[in-house]
């Protein structure tokens, strides 16, 4: 019998399976679309791919009165920082990495086929190489020795396969693919169709490019609908896999940087991070060339703001977006919702920062109330825009989707410049002081950060389009275009 019963609460969604002698719950947690696992058996645990923030872990070991006995981390991730070294400090369980890995620290180096005891269920390490060099997934086996399930990390998702262009090595994309053609022949295809997948990422990670909105599956299911486990030559496979690979945010290398070499624990980035500035220190701050980040709702921030702030607001992909946005080298110092200051230092630790040094005391309203210098964003609606585009000839409309966003639909002779790039000074400095720059992405999250960077770099003669394309195209007063070539 292999049941599912999903569990909610705050950040972290749950997904678990209780069976005879084993009892397995997934850790999802949506705004990096990373799935971390609790394996259990007889009082014996086991920790996937876990977080920075490892109470979870510790806390579900607790309530059910089990032991964490091993680590086991299925490659260098790039999108996250890992909970391994402060998880194996908390509980002295040892750190398993597939054959290669290499790490300033200590772990246990794993052979293929290697087998771990957890009470009466084992788990074997079956090194896929592909995604990364080291890449490996667990298959778990029951108490009859019976395949149950394998957790596969960033190698087999579901509808896709591990991007093969971040490598560990200094192989190309098209040689990892390679590799991963025949792990897929050799090592995940002969499994049954039984076997459930557990991934560690589902829809909406930028380590795939084709993820389906399930956060597990089965072999089986895989074998139907998963384009890469299709009947396909290794040319033809290596073609798929990697044409249409949009670029890997920048982060990704700081933060497989960061798994390789360790890093400082949670508990002091926190101590430093949740440090409450009064505003005259925050002010020292700002005079030090500190990032003001500002993580309050979109309306919020649009409606007054620190001058010079960078907006990433807590609602959104945050942690993606700070960590593709932010300098990962210049101190951070932050304006929060009132009560979310812990939240925002924890989620910006997630993906390797460690330099913010407190937040604004009594938030906004504390600067406010001490007569200190304001700015503000002007809203609008897309009826509005639609009014201004034949009576202003000094309009231009930014849009900061991506390129194949904007390809599939645009205002016609609208800018596009990605959020992405937006932090690239040249990308601004053509604009002119005589423009009228209405920003819009597609909803709404994304152009007020463009708007607050755009503000930064000194321009602010723009405006803030609500609802953004979605609203948009709805206007029969505005011309839209396609980009036919883009698309195909």
């Amino acid at each position: 019998m292999k049941a599912f019963l999903p569990y909610g609460r705050t950040l972290f969604s749950f997904n678990f399976a209780q069976i005879l002698f084993m009892y397995i719950r997934q850790l999802y947690t949506g705004c990096l679309s990373e799935a971390a696992y609790y394996i259990e058996s007889e009082g014996e645990a086991a920790i996937i791919d876990p977080l920075r923030d490892i109470e979870v872990y510790i806390e579900l070991a607790k309530e059910r009165k089990a032991r964490i006995k091993y680590i086991f981390e299925t490659h260098f991730h790039a999108d996250f920082v890992s909970g391994h070294l402060d998880l194996s400090n908390e509980t002295g369980a040892p750190i398993v990495y597939g054959p290669g890995a290499k790490t300033n620290f200590a772990i246990h180096s794993s052979k293929d086929g290697e087998l771990f005891t957890l009470g009466k269920v084992s788990i074997e390490v079956l090194h896929t190489p592909g995604h990364t060099i080291e890449s490996s997934c667990f298959l778990l086996r029951d108490e009859n020795n019976t395949p149950h399930a394998i957790f596969t990390g960033d190698t087999l998702f579901v509808g896709d396969v591990g991007r093969p262009d971040l490598s560990s090595g200094n192989m190309s994309s098209e040689e990892l693919a390679g590799i991963m053609y025949e792990t897929i022949q050799n090592k995940i295809l002969p499994l049954g169709d039984d076997v459930i997948v557990y991934p560690a990422h589902g829809a909406g990670s930028s380590c795939g490019k084709n993820l389906g909105p399930n956060t597990f599956s089965t072999i089986g299911e895989e074998k139907r609908n998963n384009y890469a486990l299709q009947p396909q030559t290794k040319a033809e496979f290596v073609k798929a896999v990697t044409e249409g690979l949009s670029e890997a945010p920048k982060y990704f290398a700081v933060n497989a940087a960061i798994n390789m070499k360790g890093y400082d624990s949670l508990e002091n980035v926190k101590q430093k991070g949740l440090t409450p500035l009064p505003v005259p220190e925050f002010k020292n701050w700002i005079a030090k060339d500190a990032i003001i980040l500002d993580t309050r709702p979109a309306d919020a921030f649009t409606q007054g703001f620190i001058p010079g702030s960078i907006f990433i607001g807590l609602e959104g992909r945050f942690a993606e977006w700070a960590g593709s946005l932010l300098p990962f080298n210049q101190p951070i110092i932050l304006v929060t919702p009132e009560g979310m200051e812990e939240e925002t230092v924890v989620r910006l630790s997630r993906v390797g920062f460690d330099t913010m040094q407190g937040y604004l005391q009594g938030g906004y309203e504390a600067w406010v109330n001490a007569g200190e210098k304001t700015d503000m964003i002007i809203n609008i609606e897309a009826d509005e825009l639609a009014m201004d585009i034949p009576h202003d000839d000094h309009l231009v409309v930014v849009d900061v989707r991506k390129e194949t966003e904007f390809a599939d639909g645009h205002v016609k002779g609208a800018t596009n410049i990605p959020l992405n790039d937006l932090t690239d000074v040249a990308s601004i400095a053509n604009f002119e002081d005589s423009q009228n720059l209405y920003v819009h992405c597609a909803g709404g999250y994304r152009s007020v950060i463009a708007c607050s960077l755009i503000k930064r770099q000194g321009v602010h003669n723009l405006r803030n389009v609500m609802g953004g394309w979605g609203k948009i195209k709805e206007e029969k007063g505005i011309v839209v275009e396609k980009d036919v070539s883009v698309l195909n």
